[in-house]
């Protein structure tokens, strides 16, 4: 299949400029980690500089309001409840944080789907294996249209269903889920669902209150251009006072949010610089950013794909608009494993100068790009043009 017909989208003029990127790597892979602009570096720094101007007066005298503040501020801007919204590090010490405050029991059941990422498994297994509550996984094809979705997950639930995990935008498979009729039919089954919401904060438009999630877990550090690690926990009502942190500190009984946000002399830089990453994404313009992302994204899947040897009917459709991440099928036998997935991406980097994820999902592999403001489509030309010689080279 030719690439003649696939026009590449506008580049935003002087954007890399806003960035520290290595400009002999195509970073590709926005989505793991996120990059963080040198704006936000510098708000940053600033903040590390005033805590060793005077550390005692930095953590003993109005850091709980500043942090307060701050989570205000950036619930306000994703549409979530600041009193029911706390402030952690990433998506995964938020699973973790709700798994603990169930008051799972033994027979309890979890359910997950199988496009879940790796690490909410782990946190999982290890709350079972502490509770006696059993996991369940359901299988979701990655064509699955949402009626489908809802339809196998309904399915699913059980009279000893206590919490459903579902994935915003699954990491591994960059499929968009229906949360508002999963929320709705997990609720009319009495099962609680917690929604990873890694990848959708500044990638999306988001309103976490309006999904009706007895909890949501979203990084700002991946596409909202915050610093690693900042993420935000959200949690309904009823459950609020439930909440237990990982660590106890001085303000646990508080109770929510202060309870968890509350850790000592934790580096709370990340969190206060937040909002600069905001006014960053403001100041390129939020629909700008994301009509170009997804745009690019998809431009990339095509040309990667058609070098590949793959019709445009073989590469998935995540679903949903706005989405900045694509994934490629793999010929087959390629990365059907974790352990050669990893190998893939090494060498992906070191011979071709190019940041991929590389996932083995459902016995095949996936290569995964992300496409950001700092991004160009030559950027996507060259991986494709010399990525088939790497894989037959490696095969």
């Amino acid at each position: 299949m030719g690439t003649g017909d696939v026009r590449p989208p506008d580049t935003i003029a002087g954007a890399r400029l806003l960035f520290s990127l290595d400009p002999a790597v195509s970073y590709l892979n926005h989505g793991t980690v996120g990059v963080t602009p040198i704006a936000v570096q510098r708000a940053q720094q600033r903040l590390r500089d005033e805590v060793e101007l005077d550390p005692m007066r930095f953590y003993t005298r109005g850091l709980r309001d500043r942090v307060g503040h701050t989570r205000r501020h950036l619930a306000t801007q994703f549409g979530a409840d600041p009193d029911g919204t706390a402030l952690i590090p990433n998506t995964t010490a938020g699973v973790a944080i709700v798994l603990q405050s169930m008051g799972l029991r033994a027979g309890d059941e979890i359910l997950l789907t199988d496009h879940g990422y790796g690490s909410v498994a782990i946190a999982v297994a290890r709350e079972c294996r502490r509770t006696g509550a059993v996991a369940r996984t359901v299988a979701v094809p990655l064509t699955a249209g949402d009626g489908e979705v809802v339809s196998l997950l309904r399915a699913a639930f059980t009279d000893r269903t206590r919490l459903l995990i579902v994935d915003q935008v699954a990491s591994s498979t960059v499929k968009l889920f229906p949360l508002v009729p999963i929320v709705e039919a997990a609720h009319r089954a009495n099962v609680a669902v917690l929604v990873d919401g890694a990848h959708a904060p500044g990638m999306l438009p988001l309103a976490v209150d309006g999904i009706g999630a007895d909890f949501w877990v979203g990084n700002l550090h991946k596409w909202a251009f915050a610093p690693r690690s900042v993420a935000m926990l959200t949690v309904a009502p009823r459950w609020r006072d439930r909440i237990e942190p990982l660590a106890v500190s001085w303000d646990h009984d508080d109770g929510f949010p202060a309870n968890v946000e509350s850790q000592g002399t934790l580096d709370y830089s990340p969190w206060l610089s937040a909002p600069t990453g905001l006014f960053v994404l403001r100041t390129l313009g939020h629909d700008r950013v994301r009509a170009h992302n997804a745009a690019l994204a998809a431009y990339g899947q095509r040309v990667i794909g058609a070098a590949l040897g793959l019709r445009p009917a073989d590469l998935p459709d995540p679903g949903g608009a706005g989405i900045a991440m694509r994934v490629v099928p793999l010929p087959s036998g390629v990365a059907t494993t974790d352990a050669d997935a990893v190998a893939l991406r090494h060498r992906i980097a070191d011979k071709l100068g190019a940041a991929v994820g590389i996932n083995a999902w459902n016995s095949r592999g996936w290569l995964r790009i992300s496409a950001q403001v700092y991004n160009q489509p030559d950027e996507y030309d060259r991986l494709a043009a010399r990525l088939p010689a790497l894989l037959t080279a490696g095969s």
